[in-house]
């Protein structure tokens, strides 16, 4: 997919139409945890039960969401262009699945995914973490953690995102503040590339001055008329859909 024509970035925007709160606004998760305290290594090594605590209540909201408009236009859109559509997300949450999508590359990690501590494995798991948890692979206890990128850890996927970026035709990024990098870089690289960029967002952002065009509204209400076009445009592409 890294050839794909279009690459997509999504970030907490997409999923906040859903009930699952964003980071960085007012009230944001940020505002309200100490990330070093449930978003770090060093946090999980100091007060795993606090980690798998705030993780679980995530885990508990994200099975109470739904995907909302915005995630169903993405997953028609890969639907109608297939291997033309290179899915990004920075959100752990699984909505963009469960609307349609089937290749969505998860650069932080998955919320309903644990991983072991001690030897790294990887497993499905949509309940509550405990320090219980035996791992399926090395059987030690007392190492599950949520399969998420946490601040000091590098993000998933990137040899793949890097390629695709310096190839695609057109990028867009939707609901996401452009605060954290590399995916903060991503409009920059693909505009270098000869991309045309679009930023889909509430309001402007820290690079909204990279992009080519901005479309500002709720993701629910902008995403499906810019799908509609984005389909045209791919279909008059050399590419096709």
């Amino acid at each position: 997919m890294s050839d794909a024509a279009l690459v997509v970035l999504t970030g907490a925007g997409l999923s906040a139409e859903s009930g699952l709160g964003t980071f960085r606004e007012k009230d944001g998760l940020w505002t309200r945890f100490d990330l070093e305290d449930v978003a770090t290594p060093e946090g999980f090594a100091r007060d795993p039960k606090l980690v798998r605590e705030f993780y679980n209540a995530r885990r508990a909201n994200l099975r109470a969401a739904a995907p909302n408009a915005a995630h169903r236009a993405l997953a028609e859109l890969q639907k109608t262009c297939p291997g033309q559509v290179m899915l990004v997300t920075q959100n752990v949450d699984d909505l963009l699945e469960r609307a349609g999508a089937t290749e969505v590359l998860h650069m932080h990690g998955e919320l309903l995914k644990t991983r072991c501590a001690h030897c790294a494995a990887v497993w499905a798991d949509d309940g509550d973490m405990s320090a219980e948890q035996i791992c399926p692979s090395c059987g030690a206890a007392d190492g599950a953690r949520p399969d998420v990128v946490w601040f000091g850890e590098i993000p998933m996927f990137m040899p793949q995102i890097e390629t695709a970026l310096t190839q695609c035709r057109f990028f867009a990024s939707i609901g996401t503040s452009g605060a954290v990098y590399p995916a903060a870089g991503f409009a920059m690289t693909a505009r270098r590339s000869g991309a045309r960029a679009v930023e889909l967002n509430l309001e402007d952002t820290e690079v909204s001055q990279v992009f080519h065009e901005r479309i500002r509204g709720p993701a629910s209400e902008i995403l499906p008329p810019w799908v509609e076009e984005m389909v045209g445009r791919l279909a008059r592409s050399p590419w096709g859909c």
